[in-house]
């Protein structure tokens, strides 16, 4: 694949990250908070994790398996938060994901965020199906959900396990044609 591309939407510059963005990366994801929230983010948040990940975002985007953007403001340039698509070809969908650092949060920057991403996802991407999912202690992420047109497709008990314990998700999904209808 080319390069990944910067998108811009009105306020947010989404962008690939750089290993310069790790010291931000870990000061964010390092608040309880935030992984509390999410399946994938650890905590601790401990010295070098940040750049393991960041360091596997170009690999996955070139083996054509997940894309992930910084989200920032153009003016600032420093990482508010990530937003991404883990990529299923033979299937033609993908999984969204995104956080946003606490000072961040009730801003709209998910949305907007995640927004552009799903736009990309089905015009640039050429997916049919896009899908998320958010633990139910999370309400504000399916209010993201609900505002990007996805529609709630199951409740799935102790679906993950996390941190020690087995979580519910909430499933949300969105296809090519709710776009256009």
């Amino acid at each position: 694949m080319a390069n990944q591309p910067t998108l811009k939407t009105e306020r947010l510059e989404l962008r690939p990250f750089h290993l310069s963005d790790a010291k931000r990366v870990q000061e964010l994801c390092g608040d309880r908070r935030i992984a509390d929230t999410t399946l994938h983010i650890p905590h601790p948040y401990e010295d070098g994790m940040a750049e393991e990940w960041i360091a596997t975002h170009r690999p996955k985007w070139a083996e054509g398996s997940e894309v992930t953007f910084a989200v920032t403001y153009p003016h600032e340039r420093e990482v508010i938060g990530a937003v991404g698509v883990r990529l299923e070809p033979a299937h033609h969908r993908g999984e969204l994901g995104y956080w946003v650092g606490l000072p961040y949060w009730g801003r709209g920057i998910a949305t907007e965020a995640a927004g552009e991403v799903l736009r990309f996802a089905f015009a640039d991407l050429r997916l049919n199906r896009v899908y998320a999912t958010y633990v139910p202690r999370n309400p504000a992420s399916g209010r993201v959900m609900e505002k990007l047109g996805m529609q709630r497709e199951g409740y799935l008990r102790s679906h993950a396990f996390a941190r020690g314990i087995y979580e519910d998700l909430i499933l949300f999904g969105i296809i090519a044609a709710d776009r256009t209808a």
